[in-house]
């Protein structure tokens, strides 16, 4: 295996200025410089992609920025003592000691167990100090090496009062008194799995050591992960996750007491975890994981989740899981038309059930191919709202909320609620399926919980009131909404556009481009012949989403190059295909460097689009894929003419207000030289 770090890889006592960004740009061109990296410009923008999602500073003056990049041709590590020291995020002082950690995107599992055995080193105080007495850059690269040889490599253990293993480890200890000491398990995971969660696991194994705690760590990271023994999770009274993503298999925990927080606050805060793990274990009232030994189910949120992030997050994954109905379904029955015209609505049904390939309707293959694909398409659109209700309720309360919310969801679909009444009917399924989750109850019935009991009384909770209240009233406010959809004509419908399309534009990706569109995708289905008020309305949002990414390629390839730096200029030439499949994320590269000026630019011209699709009656029965589905889109000239007005108005701002308008901050050269090192 070849060397992580060499000396020309150290920076000692170096200026690299007074923020992270500039920081993080000087020891990516290093990287490149020393010739481990293809683009010095695609490695600092995955890095600094990295550290938007969390802070990479930790406690002691250390920040590790990392990533995996493809632009990585050799795993790498970069290590800066820096005069000033610089803010990375960090609760108590900014960072002096900087390790940049770049794998490639195809790291082997030799240098990501590497990788992993530095991150913990860093959590010794006697490496650290280490670190700032050294003399050399051979000294750093010696103590580096030391550090991450496999046989100095040890796993995070305790002495005397307590014990920290890592997984695997069953062994029960027991303090110097003889007593049994409290038994906690903790998996800690983050995005990238190289930094955040191995210090995580070791700053709350030296946490439980501290408090005479026995404490089994489960990493889930790039280095690979070994199971917890499940002799282990049954002594465990309580479990800490402390994580940036899901954690995976979390049924093995089912009714352990639990303490969540994001994998930095393991870091930052092990010992408030470990005293807080040990606080849940004895109180009843407690979060606990869901399963079938739970006695309530917190998995999905941190502690300090407001009530309206609950329900946002529960939204947001309803719509998520049902898209792909919706995607599939639109596409299948805009096929249809395609095959067999729009009359096959008709007659698909007696078609596919009384013909075949070898038996075809009078139409010919054609028809009888049209009708196939109609069927389909409707059958998997009328899953539109179970499923919007169902994945509501298993956010809110993870597996045993499905059944209920998806029952509730057809209950909905059954009295004309539409997905207004999918969307009631799923929350009020899981908050049932919840609460039934926390109560407490004999060990013998607490395998009937997830499967029978919680199941039968949420449905009967969230589908009766469906039935027997909530149905009528929002079916009837469900008419409403569709009659104003379908009246919508000129100035009004014009207004619409504008204002859904401002919305797409706005942050490109984000929630309120995610709440546009959820609104379009939702009312979809409800689309015909004789309403194409929706369609209009999928027509306005989808061609407004493309606007931006397209606008970014004209600006930063045709237009006005000279003015975009040369990442700007290979983003923009993704962006083409990118914002011709509508992919509104495409643009993000700009507005991240850019966000005064692209961001009010996209939405101005975003916002001109949809005026015009709604004012020229533009419809798509597909609800993605761009101009890809233009069998889908009617008529498609006058789609096509909407999105290039508005890519021709935001590009045409951006260009002046880079021209014109003089940035409040000075912008790092792509091409700077790093400092020489002292």
């Amino acid at each position: 295996m070849s060397h992580l770090i060499t000396t020309d890889l150290v920076l000692l006592d170096a200026d690299l200025g007074t923020d992270r960004e500039g920081v993080i740009r000087a020891l990516t061109n290093l990287v490149a410089d020393q010739g481990r990296a293809t683009n010095a410009e695609s490695l600092f923008d995955d890095a600094w992609a990295r550290e938007q999602l969390t802070d990479t500073g930790v406690p002691g003056g250390i920040a590790i920025p990392h990533c995996r990049s493809e632009a990585v041709t050799e795993a790498t590590l970069v290590m800066a003592r820096l005069t000033p020291a610089v803010d990375f995020g960090a609760a108590d002082a900014p960072a002096d000691l900087i390790f940049l950690i770049a794998a490639p995107a195809g790291a082997d599992q030799e240098h990501l167990t590497v990788l992993s055995a530095l991150a913990r080193s860093l959590v010794n105080p006697e490496f650290v100090d280490s670190l700032r007495a050294a003399k050399t850059r051979e000294d750093i690269v010696a103590l580096v090496e030391q550090a991450t040889a496999p046989e100095e490599k040890a796993a995070p253990a305790a002495a005397g009062g307590g014990r920290a293993t890592s997984a695997g480890d069953a062994t029960a200890t027991a303090g110097t008194d003889g007593a049994a000491r409290p038994v906690l398990v903790a998996v800690t995971a983050c995005p990238t799995g190289i930094a955040h969660t191995y210090m995580a696991a070791d700053s709350l194994a030296a946490a439980a050591e501290r408090a005479g705690v026995e404490l089994h760590v489960e990493t889930q990271g790039s280095s690979g992960a070994t199971p917890l023994d499940p002799a282990v999770i049954a002594a465990a009274s309580a479990v800490i996750f402390a994580v940036d993503v899901d954690v995976r298999d979390k049924a093995r925990f089912a009714g352990k007491a639990l303490v969540q927080s994001p994998v930095k606050r393991g870091i930052d805060a092990p010992d408030a975890m470990i005293a807080e793990a040990l606080a849940a274990a004895s109180d009843p009232n407690a979060a606990h994981v869901a399963g079938s030994e739970a006695a309530s189910e917190s998995t999905s949120n941190t502690s300090d989740e407001h009530f309206g992030q609950t329900v946002k997050r529960a939204l947001l994954t309803g719509v998520s899981y049902m898209i792909p109905f919706v995607a599939g379904g639109g596409l299948l029955i805009a096929l249809g038309f395609l095959l067999g015209g729009y009359l096959i609505t008709d007659t698909a049904a007696d078609i596919v059930t009384q013909n075949s390939l070898w038996n075809l309707p009078d139409g010919g293959v054609a028809a009888y191919l049209g009708a196939a694909a109609f069927q389909i398409g409707a059958a998997s659109m009328g899953f539109l709202v179970p499923a919007l209700a169902g994945y509501i309720a298993y956010a809110i309360a993870d597996r045993p909320g499905i059944a209920p919310g998806f029952t509730a969801g057809a209950v909905a679909g059954l009295m004309g609620a539409g997905f207004l009444g999918g969307i009631v009917g799923g929350l009020l399924a899981g908050v049932a399926a919840h609460w039934l989750a926390q109560r407490k109850t004999a060990a013998w019935f607490r395998g009937l919980m997830p499967v029978v009991v919680i199941p039968l009384l949420a449905s009967i909770f969230a589908s009766g009131l469906m039935v027997l209240i909530l149905g009528g009233p929002i079916a009837s406010l469900t008419v409403a909404l569709n009659n104003f959809l379908n009246g919508l004509t000129g100035a009004s419908a014009v207004v619409l556009g504008l204002i859904l399309g401002a919305m797409m534009g706005f942050d490109l990706g984000g929630p309120v481009n995610k709440v546009a569109y959820a609104f379009a995708v939702a009312g979809l289905g409800a689309g015909a012949i004789d309403n194409q008020a929706p369609w209009m309305i999928m027509a306005a949002v989808m061609a407004s989403g493309m606007v931006a990414p397209l606008a970014m390629a004209l600006a930063s390839t045709v237009l006005a190059r000279r003015l975009f730096s040369p990442v700007e200029k290979e983003n923009g030439k993704a962006a083409w295909l990118l914002g011709a499949s509508f992919i509104s994320e495409g643009a993000i590269p700009f507005a991240a460097a850019d966000p005064l000026r692209v961001i009010p630019a996209s939405a101005i011209g975003s916002a001109v689009t949809g005026g015009i699709i709604m004012a020229a009656g533009v419809t798509s029965q597909a609800p993605h894929g761009g101009v890809f589905v233009f069998f889908a889109i009617n008529p498609f000239p006058m789609f096509l003419l909407a999105i290039a007005a508005g890519t021709v108005v935001t590009a045409l701002i951006v260009v002046a207000l880079k021209r014109f308008v003089r940035k409040s901050s000075t912008v790092t050269d792509a091409d700077a030289q790093v400092p020489v090192a002292a």
